[in-house]
């Protein structure tokens, strides 16, 4: 008789097998999928494609980097896919292996936090935006969007390697872990709303500065367009893996058991945002980082003054 909380499968010669867990023995060649925690093998295929696209997606950050001297960018980037790229990894070593802990602990870490450095590096593009559109319309200085969500990126980071890392180390059994990865989530998924709402609220009050302009230059415009897709995806994906973990790491979680739906709304969300922010590189528009859509409100207020001030001065006493 074997006293154990995980799911046990006996063979017809009575050899027992243990499905989770530290004495977790199962192999895919004698215990029924249904026994794992996921309830499927990953797609090998799957995996190794986003790895493919992943390391592509790193040559271009690379190369765009080092000509455009972007190290910041660039790191943030790098840092993200290289993350993703052993996460799916771990989907690798969990498809060889469901019940096996290396697969399933490298996966449920690195794949949750990945896209928090791709969130690192949209912040700072939002603030180099409102050096180039103008200073003066926005709520408060640039540098205090690092101060702001760069700390609350580091946050959801911390809080969703700690779920994860405690999730993992219990093969999805801690609800200490599902519950910190869960704050971690809804903290990014706060942060990236809060995000949106400021980039919005920036657009509306720098409207007329925008407006004034004849015609946008069209790389700032395709770099806007592709900023605002890669944001949109990440934060889709966000609270589907709030929707995901709601259930915890159980056997009964429908949408933790569901392939499809993490391949749509995990792995082709952030490929597809990783690769939007190649395009939206900040190079492509702000090569030096001193770049302005047109002179800005001060500087034209002194143009302004400046005639009425030499006027003045050459008039007769």
């Amino acid at each position: 008789m074997v006293n154990s909380t995980e799911p046990i499968f006996i063979t017809p010669d009575g050899t027992i097998y243990i499905g989770g867990g530290d004495d977790a023995n199962c192999t895919v060649s004698v215990c029924p999928i249904d026994m794992s925690v996921y309830g499927y093998r990953p797609s090998l295929g799957a995996s190794g494609a986003l790895i493919a696209l992943y390391s592509l997606c790193i040559i271009a950050q690379v190369l765009l980097g080092w000509r455009y001297r972007a190290w910041g960018f660039m790191s943030l980037m790098v840092l993200g896919c290289v993350d993703e790229i052993i996460g799916y990894v771990g989907r690798i070593l969990y498809w060889q292996n469901p019940w096996a802990q290396p697969g399933f602990i490298i996966q449920i870490v690195l794949i949750t936090i990945g896209p928090v450095f791709f969130c690192a590096a949209i912040y700072v593009l939002l603030a180099q935006i409102v050096k180039y559109i103008s200073l003066s319309s926005s709520r408060f200085a640039p540098k205090y969007i690092y101060w702001i969500f760069i700390p609350c990126d580091i946050i959801s980071l911390a809080l969703q390697a700690a779920g994860g890392g405690l999730s993992s180390s219990s093969d999805g059994g801690s609800q200490s872990g599902v519950d910190i990865a869960l704050a971690g989530l809804g903290f990014q998924v706060f942060t990236l709303a809060a995000f949106v709402v400021l980039a919005i609220d920036y657009a509306i009050r720098s409207r007329a500065v925008w407006m004034s302009v004849p015609r946008l230059p069209r790389r700032f415009v395709v770099f806007c367009g592709f900023l605002s897709a890669a944001t949109i995806l990440i934060l889709i994906r966000c609270c589907y893996r709030v929707y995901e973990l709601s259930g915890g790491y159980s056997r009964d979680s429908d949408a933790l058991r569901d392939q499809t739906l993490f391949i749509v709304f995990e792995s082709v969300m952030i490929i597809v945002a990783s690769f939007c922010l190649i395009p939206a590189h900040p190079g492509f528009v702000f090569k030096t980082g001193h770049e302005q859509l047109i002179p800005d409100d001060e500087a034209m207020a002194e143009k302004r003054i400046s005639p009425t001030i030499r006027s003045a001065s050459d008039s007769p006493e």
